[in-house]
Parts: structure tokens; sequence; C-alpha cells
């Protein structure tokens, strides 16, 4: 619902707004283990829920990889950081750039086509946040109303994404832990459904029965890889106004979901 007096600031006055960039991650470990059938997770690694998982945090993924040093491939839990770094990149600083691949042309641009035939992997979400530019009429000035978009059954969803090991050079040795970095992106699709009213663009979720496929590091045919990647039908989002507050980073907590008048 759009407040009477206001109005909605047509699509291409927001394009240039990050696909998806913000999302909720607070489901455990454990409970992300089970889920997602994982046979591989360090205890030790630990991430704290979050409402307000923003770029360059480090997130829950979930792949298919040999352990180093070769073996048999595993599904494993790992956090990786959002924002991808390409394995070629001369710095970091392009990571908090490409937080997002569209599915449309993930499989030809140069820093994700490489990732999208050998690194994919599966980013648990709650769900996500998207922003709706409303003018008031009586004013100049344009304010964003946040949304939270979530799967109506309250399913986790397993948002389709890419990761990237990248070498930091101004690391000497290759065996500390500080020389490689893990970065990931998500993949985008054109929205469906009510998340379509607010924004152009959406996550594209991967479906459970479809999880295996896409994980499994032997496919590397981009055009089968491709026809994973539809939008998810409609009738199955649940689209709800939200508090102003998750536009700032550095707020957090549940109460970042309670309902709001747009």
């Amino acid at each position: 619902m759009i407040p009477s007096g206001s109005r909605v600031v047509p699509h291409r006055a927001w394009h240039s707004e990050p696909m998806c960039g913000r999302y909720v991650s607070t489901r455990s470990p454990e409970d992300l283990v089970r889920r997602f059938h994982v046979t591989d997770w360090n205890r030790e690694e630990v991430l704290e829920p979050s409402w307000n998982v923003a770029p360059t945090d480090e997130v829950w993924a979930v792949l298919e990889r040999a352990p180093r040093g070769g073996g048999t491939v595993r599904r494993q839990l790992r956090p990786f950081r959002w924002g991808l770094v390409p394995s070629w990149a001369k710095d970091a600083k392009s990571g908090a750039r490409l937080i997002n691949a569209r599915a449309e042309t993930v499989a030809e641009k140069p820093a994700f086509r490489s990732a999208f035939v050998k690194r994919r992997c599966l980013l648990p979400a709650d769900g996500f946040y998207e922003w709706q530019q409303i003018r008031v009429s009586d004013r100049s000035k344009v304010r964003k109303q946040p949304y939270f978009i979530s799967q109506e059954d309250g399913e986790v969803m397993a948002l389709a994404g890419l990761y990237e090991f990248w070498r930091d050079p101004s690391v000497a040795e290759d065996d500390d832990p500080a020389a490689w970095w893990t970065t990931c992106t998500i993949i985008t699709t054109e929205a469906t459904d009510a998340a379509g009213r607010i924004h152009p663009r959406m996550p594209l979720a991967v479906a459970p029965d479809r999880h295996d496929a896409w994980l499994a590091p032997e496919h590397q045919d981009p055009d089968r890889l491709r026809a994973l990647l539809t939008p998810p039908a409609d009738g199955r989002l649940d689209v709800r106004p939200v508090s102003t507050a998750v536009n700032d980073v550095h707020h957090n907590g549940p109460g970042l979901l309670e309902p709001a008048a747009p």
C-alpha cells in the first residue's frame, strides 16, 4: 500500500540502486547443516545471527568441494565475505561492488564466468530487503521505504551464489590464513510476484530439488546451469513494509522485521 498523497518514483529513477544489497540470516549453523545435508563444517567457525547483512560482511555459504590437498567432494558450510573479488583482481576493492551478478549475463561477464562454471554455492537467507522510493506530493524530497521479502511458508531461502578465491599479494607466506580471501556474490533475476512492485530485480532462490545439481562441481555446462536459474512461481513470497531503521547498516536485531506503515 502507498500512503495517500505519495507516489512511487518510476522504475528508471532507481535502477542504480543495488539489486540485492541487504538480507537477513539468523539460522544457526546446526540448523543449516541439517537443512542442507552438510557433511563438513568446522564448529569453531561461528557467525552471529544478523537481521541486516550488508556487503563485506561474512555470510554462511553451502558448497561442494574436495578438501585442500585432494580427496572426495564434500558438502561444506563455510563463512564467505560478501562481495566477490575475482582471482585476477589486482586488489580487493572491487569486492564491495560485486555483490550481485545478473542471471542473464553471469555466464559471459569476465568477473563471474569462471566461478559460474566451477564455483557455485547457496547462500541461506531468512529473506531480503528491497527499497521503494516514494515522493511525497507536498515535498521535494524522496524517501526510501524498505520492505522485507521472504517465503510465505517461512522456510529458509537458498540464494544462488558464486564464490571465488583471491590471493592477497601483500601477504608474503602462502600458508598464512590472511593470504587468501574467499568471497561471494548473489545471482539476481527479474522480480516476480509482489516483489516486482517494489523493485525490478530480486535475488534468485534455488528450489530444493535443484540444490544438488547447482552445487555439483562436475556440472560445468553453462547452458544446463542457466536452465537451473528460473524465477520462482508467483504467489510464494510475502512482502511487508518495515522500519526505516534498516537503512542504517549499524542497526541490527529482530526489531528490524517489525511491520511498519508504508
